[in-house]
């Protein structure tokens, strides 16, 4: 990691750990031995030093950090006795209304690429009548509660700072188009307001979002988002398996870099893809 990435890492890792604090600045400051204006040094975009040692120990120490995440050399920071540090937590509970941690995850990755494998049609693109089809039978999982999740993240797509890479089988969108699997009762006209509405959030969204097809015959990948360098979560029903671990997000990152490599369906062509499928539907 050169200098001017640890300088960037350990910027964005301070703001974290002041904002999780609860403090203001000053009081933040007051505590780990520095003043207001110094610590707006360290947090000033054209900064170009580190803190002292001591410093850095105390934020670390204060934060219930270690040094070497505040300074991006691992991504297994915490050190609360209340925390599980593990390299791979299970998560329980995927997909629950009150469940505010795709949110937070994504919150925490502000300004990293976002790689991810959607299960179906990713959330940010469906239509309400589509999330009411797909969650209608999966209680407590109300469609509305779907709904405002999927227009929270596309919102977030919305955002200059976003850098999203979706990567999924090309039989998947086929399937959905010709009402295929579990698409085989959802309306003709639903499946044609969904082709549209896809079709201009695409031009909409590129290339802040940029969406990849492979080909299923060739190459498998079970649902997952990784969260630039912080976090990955492959999505198995009703749980979570988050990796933490420098190594781990490293494999699943080449993996998905594969997954590109071998795309069929390049991000600028994806909307031809959904016109002409939309077009087969008459």
């Amino acid at each position: 990691m050169g200098k001017r990435e640890t300088l960037d890492t350990f910027r964005q890792r301070l703001r974290f750990v002041i904002q999780q604090s609860g403090l203001s600045k000053t009081a933040f400051a007051a505590r780990v031995g520095t003043d207001r204006s110094t610590l707006s040094q360290l947090l000033a975009e054209d900064g170009k030093r580190l803190p002292r040692a001591e410093t850095i120990v105390a934020i670390a120490g204060s934060a219930q950090v270690s040094v070497d995440w505040l300074l991006g050399l691992t991504q297994e920071g915490q050190l609360g006795a209340d925390v599980v540090n593990e390299a791979v937590a299970v998560e329980h509970g995927a997909g629950s209304l009150t469940d505010p941690r795709l949110y937070q995850w994504h919150a925490e990755a502000a300004g990293y690429k976002i790689r991810y494998v959607p299960t179906t049609i990713p959330d940010l693109l469906k239509t309400e009548d589509v999330i009411r089809y797909e969650y209608q039978g999966r209680l407590p999982l109300r469609p509305e509660a779907r709904i405002q999740q999927a227009e929270a993240r596309l919102a977030y797509s919305r955002q200059p700072e976003t850098d999203m890479e979706v990567c999924s089988p090309v039989q998947s969108v086929e399937a959905f188009a010709r009402g295929e699997g579990i698409w085989r009762k959802l309306s003709v006209n639903a499946r044609r307001a969904q082709l549209d509405s896809m079709a201009e959030l695409i031009q909409e969204l590129y290339p802040t979002l940029r969406w990849f097809f492979f080909d299923g015959l060739e190459r498998y990948s079970s649902p997952l988002t990784i969260f630039g360098p912080l976090k990955a979560a492959l999505y198995v029903g009703d749980m979570f398996l988050v990796f933490r671990s420098t190594e781990h997000i490293r494999v699943l990152t080449e993996h998905f870099d594969g997954l590109i490599r071998s795309a069929v369906v390049q991000p600028n062509e994806t909307k031809d893809l959904i016109l002409k499928l939309r077009k087969e539907l008459g």
